[in-house]
């Protein structure tokens, strides 16, 4: 049988199961989910990323938990031992998240509807491909998660960029699965590679483009000279979800298209 009881330590999950019809199996969620507005609402709250209230979730009789990556092993570990079945994913790629939905779907009775929804997705990455296909240049992106110290975009967000029209200035950091592994020692490595528009999404807090635009030596990248610094809400691209593949690759493709087809450009 399907698992009836599940928490979700992570957003991805509880959007996935929701876009499935399946919602009603999601006893718990984590509290950092924004999508869909309507889970915050109905589910109760019971972990963090790195934190979980252990009891609360062991109170709602789960049989079944959803997690993401090695961070939230500890999170994991405690669960089982507590007898909670527990799955932690490890997607970092467009193609790693396709597989997900299907996956998950299959774990909960409803693969057929998974597959047609992966489908869906896909889709809708191969017509901002083809757009993006029809512009003239292609910006050189540098994509910032964190500011301090400044940590480059994973790899599903590179990928994205690539669809969007652009090129990611750090694709070989990108293959690093670890934030700390992303971390720039040299920020005037950015200075090197000259991006055109600069992105940042900060995990939870507001990106501040004055701040990056006041860093020593960066009034030279081409993206600071034209204003081209954009905030990327984080809760639609760093999850490793449906998200990313919908809301978070259209606003990058906004940013491009808009770039790509400036006056300042022509």
């Amino acid at each position: 049988m399907p698992p009836s009881r599940i928490v979700c330590l992570t957003e991805e999950p509880t959007e996935t199961l929701y876009a499935l019809g399946e919602q009603h199996r999601i006893v718990g969620i984590s509290g950092f989910t924004v999508r869909p507005t309507a889970a915050r609402r109905e589910k109760p709250k019971v972990s963090a990323f790195t934190s979980a209230k252990i009891d609360a979730i062991m109170a709602l009789q789960p049989d079944f938990a959803i997690g993401f990556s090695d961070i939230q092993a500890d999170i994991a570990a405690e669960l089982v031992r507590r007898g909670v079945e527990v799955w932690i994913s490890n997607h970092r790629s467009v193609e790693g998240i396709l597989d997900y939905v299907r996956r998950l779907g299959a774990l909960v009775g409803a693969a057929a509807r998974a597959d047609a929804y992966a489908g869906e997705l896909e889709r809708g990455l191969e017509a901002i491909a083809r757009e993006a296909a029809q512009l003239e240049r292609r910006p050189r992106v540098y994509f910032e998660e964190w500011d301090e110290p400044p940590i480059t975009g994973i790899r599903w967000v590179a990928e994205l960029v690539r669809i969007a029209g652009g090129d990611d200035i750090f694709p070989e950091r990108a293959l690093e699965p670890l934030a700390k592994q992303r971390i720039l020692e040299d920020s005037d490595e950015v200075i090197r590679r000259a991006p055109d528009i600069i992105l940042g999404s900060w995990c939870g807090k507001r990106f501040r483009p004055e701040r990056v635009a006041a860093r020593p030596g960066w009034d030279a990248i081409p993206a600071v000279r034209d204003g081209e610094l954009h905030e990327v809400k984080s809760p639609i691209i760093l999850q490793p979800g449906p998200a990313a593949l919908t809301d978070g690759v259209s606003e990058i493709a906004r940013i491009v298209r808009a770039w790509a087809t400036s006056p300042l450009r022509a």
